[in-house]
């Protein structure tokens, strides 16, 4: 079996659970899904079983698999392990950085601040606003923290993208401001300063979480119908 196959797969199913194309606890049917990829059922399953892994997916036996859940709990627990794998990065980074890669950052905050206070396109926003957290990660020069930023955002890649235009103008300027006020922060020092910044700037109450999800599967089914 081609390695270079299965990866393809992967990143196909990845992208459709990620924008639940395939829609919350849907059943994969096997057959049906290798025809639409163009793809055989064995490396399919090998695709489907690394997204059971990377928790995309699950499995029940017997049944099939299943594109992931959808519910207010599943999104809290996600962006509490947001919190703890961000705020774990900049302790990190605030022993292991040098002011000119904080500097490297802010140059970029400024150069894309701009556009993202102009556009209106969620998915360009939520796009600029992943490079940020990333770049933020990278700081703490630990490839597994990123590694798992990276799962964890696109998992919540969804609900975040219909959350940024929520409000008049979809907090772009809160949100910008708040990015600065975390590097800023780093810039000068302020470590505990940066982390309360940073924490309060990704944290999210079950309020939230629930009205999140709400717009989410009212965004899924208008779609698919």
């Amino acid at each position: 079996m081609s390695d270079n196959i299965v990866d393809r797969l992967t990143a196909q199913l990845r992208q459709m659970a990620a924008d639940f194309e395939i829609r919350p606890e849907e059943r994969i049917i096997e057959g049906a899904m290798a025809k639409r990829l163009a793809a055989s059922r064995t490396p399919l399953r090998e695709a489907l079983n690394r997204l059971v892994s990377e928790g995309y997916m699950t499995f029940t036996a017997g049944q099939g698999f299943f594109c992931r859940a959808l519910t207010p709990e599943q999104i809290l627990d996600l962006y509490e392990a947001r919190a703890a794998v961000e705020c774990e990065g900049l302790r990190l980074a605030m022993q292991r950085t040098e002011a000119a890669d904080i500097a490297g950052v802010l140059e970029e905050l400024d150069a894309s601040e701009p556009i993202y206070e102009r556009t209106s396109d969620r998915l360009t926003r939520l796009e600029m606003d992943e490079d940020f957290h990333m770049s933020l990660i990278r700081l703490a020069r630990n490839a597994e923290l990123e590694r798992m930023l990276s799962n964890i955002n696109g998992r919540i890649r969804y609900v975040r993208m219909i959350g940024l235009n929520m409000g008049p103008d979809g907090g772009s300027s809160s949100r910008m401001t708040e990015h600065r006020d975390i590097l800023e922060a780093m810039w000068a020092g302020h470590a505990d300063h940066a982390l309360a910044a940073l924490r309060a700037h990704i944290e999210m109450r079950k309020e939230d979480a629930t009205e999140a999800v709400r717009n989410a599967f009212s965004q899924i089914y208008v779609r698919a119908s």
